[in-house]
């Protein structure tokens, strides 16, 4: 794979970084798109913001004019929001899907041309469990990572002519910088606010706990590399036993067991 060429966005920290990083150490040239300047060995920095499409064109085409084809792009940019759904205001819904949705889905539609141009390519979205474990008080969150899952494995079905290959990897709880960089909604209705407390408690003391983003770049860097590439991967063993028993369980028994461990009473 020396040689290849790579776009990974939110590089700035955690599961990017490292992902930028390992990458670099595996003989890839790789670009980092984000808002905010970043110093990596051997990683190249753009500045792009990825809720501006004039930003990613302009990353996209900046890129292809240095190296002339792009052949993995890593959709790594998140964020979180905690709240009831109710109390979340539209502003906020729409800005989670902006940045975990709709950005991703914008970078894969500039890539594509050229992928298909030059005979194929990767693209591996950071996902998440909470996409088929669903996370009350995160719903915009669960609903942003499912939709990932969805459309991008509907791409695949599209692009698969091409030689273009994806994958959809989805992390559990892992120790990053999201957990205190997670928005909280300002207002809150009062009937939630001991179960939002107690929920939001629960997660952030599992991610706290969790696994390093070194072992999701790991997972990143061999589905990259791999010749046949799974369409969804689950990252850390017993969040594979979540996702399997997310699919095998009735889903009313898993909806009950999601509420006795995020405060339910």
């Amino acid at each position: 794979m020396a040689g290849n060429i790579a776009i990974v966005s939110g590089a700035s920290s955690g599961i990017g970084r490292e992902t930028a990083t390992l990458l670099q150490k595996n003989g890839y040239k790789v670009y980092a798109f984000n808002r905010s300047k970043t110093d990596i060995a051997g990683v190249e920095f753009v500045s792009v913001d990825i809720m501006k499409i004039d930003d990613i064109k302009r990353g996209v085409a900046f890129v292809l004019e240095r190296e002339g084809r792009i052949d993995l792009l890593v959709n790594n940019a998140g964020m979180g929001i905690s709240g009831a759904l109710e109390d979340t205001t539209d502003e906020r819904a729409e800005y989670i899907f902006d940045v975990n949705f709709f950005g991703g889905f914008k970078l894969a539609r500039e890539v594509i041309p050229s992928m298909r141009e030059n005979g194929g390519g990767r693209i591996i979205n950071v996902s998440s469990l909470a996409a088929v474990f669903y996370l009350p008080f995160q719903g915009f969150y669960s609903a942003s990572k499912a939709a990932i899952n969805s459309l991008f494995s509907a791409m695949q079905l599209e692009v698969k002519p091409f030689n273009i290959k994806i994958t959809n990897v989805m992390p559990g709880d892992i120790q990053t910088g999201f957990t205190g960089n997670r928005r909280k909604n300002e207002d809150v209705t009062p009937v939630y606010a001991d179960r939002i407390n107690k929920s939001v408690a629960v997660m952030e003391k599992d991610e706290q706990n969790g696994m390093p983003p070194s072992s999701v770049a790991e997972v990143i860097v061999k589905q990259a590399k791999s010749n046949k590439p799974k369409l969804i991967v689950t990252v850390g063993s017993k969040y594979k036993l979540l996702a399997f028993l997310s699919k095998l369980l009735p889903a009313g028994l898993v909806n009950n067991i999601i509420y006795s461990m995020y405060g339910g009473n």
